[in-house]
C-alpha cells in the first residue's frame, strides 16, 4: 500500500514537472517576435502607381492651369489684326513677340492674360482675353516694363553675340572652364535675364527701355561659361560689354 502511494505521488510530480515545462516552452514560443513576411509575401503586394497621367482636358476650371488646347484660343483671339499688322516681333516680322499667358484669377469665368512684346514700339502688351466669351476683353500697353524673355529671344540672342566680334569673349571663357576650343553652340544650354541698366552702364544705357538680355551658358557637362559683363540690346540689334 505504501508503495503505491509513493509510486502515486511520484507520478504526480513528474506530471506536474512536464506539464510546468510544457507552459514555460509555450510562453517563450508565444512571447518570440513573429518573424517578419519575405518580401512580397501577400500581405505586403507592392503597389506600382500609373505614371501616365491621362489626355489633358480640353479646359480647365476656375483657378486650374490654361491647358494647351487654351492657350492657342487664346492667342488667336489676343492677336487682333491691328496688332498684327502694326506690331514686330524679335526677328522684324510683323506681328507681337509672344512672352506668356496665364490664367487670370479674378473670380470672374474663364480668362486668361497674355503677355507680347512689340518691337517697333518697345512696349510690353497685355492682352485680356475672354475664353468662355471667345472675345477680347481687354487691351494694355506700356513702355519700360520687361517679361522674362521667349525661347526665340534667347535663341536671336545666343546668334547675335555668335555674329559679333564679341564672340571672342566667349570662345575664351569656354575654353578656360573647360579645357577645349569652342566649336558652336551644338551642346550647350542657354538661358538669359532680362537685363535692365544701372547708372553706371554706358555701353547699355538703353536697356530697360530697349529689350535687352544677358546670357547664361552651360555646357552639356554642367560647367557654365560667364558671359556676365556680354548684354544683348535686342531692340537696338546690338552687342555690348559692361565697363
Amino acid at each position: 500500500m505504501g508503495r503505491r502511494r509513493t509510486w502515486g505521488w511520484g507520478l504526480g510530480i513528474a506530471t506536474v514537472t512536464a506539464v510546468t515545462a510544457f507552459g514555460v516552452a509555450s510562453w517563450h514560443a508565444n512571447a518570440a517576435p513573429s518573424p517578419s513576411p519575405a518580401p512580397g509575401a501577400a500581405g505586403e503586394q507592392p503597389r506600382v502607381s500609373n505614371p501616365d497621367p491621362g489626355p489633358e482636358p480640353a479646359a480647365g476650371v476656375g483657378r486650374d492651369a490654361l491647358t494647351s488646347g487654351e492657350v492657342d484660343r487664346a492667342r488667336e483671339l489676343a492677336v487682333t489684326p491691328e496688332l498684327a499688322a502694326g506690331a514686330e516681333d524679335v526677328t522684324g516680322a510683323k506681328g507681337p513677340e509672344y512672352l506668356s499667358a496665364d490664367v487670370l484669377a479674378d473670380g470672374g469665368g474663364r480668362r486668361a492674360e497674355l503677355y507680347y512684346y512689340d518691337y517697333r514700339t518697345d512696349k510690353l502688351v497685355k492682352q485680356v482675353v475672354d475664353l468662355k466669351a471667345g472675345k477680347l476683353a481687354g487691351s494694355y500697353s506700356a513702355a519700360g516694363m520687361q517679361r522674362p524673355a521667349s525661347e526665340r529671344e534667347v535663341a536671336t540672342a545666343l546668334d547675335m553675340l555668335l555674329a559679333d566680334p564679341l564672340v571672342s569673349e566667349l570662345k575664351d571663357a569656354y575654353q578656360k572652364a573647360t579645357g577645349k576650343q569652342f566649336a558652336g553652340k551644338d551642346g550647350l544650354t542657354v538661358k538669359a535675364h532680362v537685363y535692365k541698366a544701372r547708372p553706371a552702364d554706358t555701353s547699355a544705357a538703353q536697356c530697360g527701355k530697349h529689350r535687352c538680355l544677358q546670357l547664361v551658358v552651360e555646357t552639356g557637362d554642367g560647367l557654365f561659361i560667364d558671359v556676365n559683363d556680354i548684354i544683348i540690346d535686342l531692340s537696338g540689334r546690338t552687342v555690348a560689354r559692361l565697363k
